[in-house]
């Protein structure tokens, strides 16, 4: 039995990817913030798929309710691949970003996912197996007006995978990160397409499918000798 951990699970990419590894014949622990409704809805299609989903519902930027939500859960059976895909924006030009909104993206992108790579690290390496991928952003990579606090904390991410790998490797925990490019999700509903589109050399905006399937290759057993790495996924956006 192999088992996914996915962080922000219940929705848009989360939910693309739960889905993909449970075809893949993984079980799915999903962790999601406050949105019930849209949890169950991604347990019972997971489940449509003949795989177990529990929902673990908690806020990454507490590292206490990190703590009860996995460790003890961890410690008994630490999962075969995490992946951090829990993410928020709060964009605006820096001269009027306020504290708020800087700390928030920064508790939540980056501070999470140290929260949760410490529950389940030690019991990896003690296993001496697991995956573990971060979603990152091509904002990460080239940076984006109105976003320095989003891309500071997906750069931040990109250089703690590239540093925790050199660390972890020698114990078989790969550790990489997927770089999404415009993705079709909520969180892209307001961009104005037809400008965005012309700067994507495929000429349109990904689908969380296309996401789903790098984090699944990441975590198959096909893969065994890409570490360290961030794959982009961004249709040319960034090249």
């Amino acid at each position: 039995m192999k088992t996914a951990l996915i962080v922000g699970g219940s929705r848009g990419i989360g939910r693309a990817i739960a889905l993909r590894l449970a075809e893949d014949g993984f079980d799915v622990w999903l962790t999601y913030r406050g949105n019930d409704a849209a949890a169950r809805e991604a347990k019972a299609l997971v489940e449509a798929k003949g795989r177990s989903c529990e929902l673990l519902k908690f806020d990454v930027t507490d590292p206490a309710a990190v703590r009860e939500a996995l460790e003890a859960r961890c410690e008994e059976r630490p999962p075969d691949a995490m992946i951090y895909n829990s993410g928020i924006a709060r964009d605006n030009l820096m001269v009027w970003m306020t504290q708020a909104e800087w700390d928030a993206v920064l508790r939540t992108n980056l501070d999470g996912f140290f929260h949760v790579t410490k529950a389940v690290l030690f019991p990896m390496l003690r296993e001496k197996r697991g995956r573990i991928v971060a979603i990152a952003s091509t904002s990460g990579r080239t940076g984006q007006a109105g976003q320095v606090n989003y891309s500071a904390s997906k750069a931040g991410l990109i250089g703690a995978v590239k540093a925790l790998a050199r660390e972890v490797g020698k114990k078989n925990v790969l550790v990489n990160a997927v770089e999404p490019g415009v993705i079709d999700t909520e969180m892209t509903a307001d961009l104005p397409a037809a400008e965005v589109k012309k700067m994507i050399p495929l000429g349109r905006y990904g689908r969380v499918e296309d996401v789903a399937e790098a984090v699944a290759f990441l975590c198959s057993e096909r893969q065994a000798y890409v570490h360290g790495q961030v794959l982009g996924v961004n249709g040319g956006l960034a090249i």
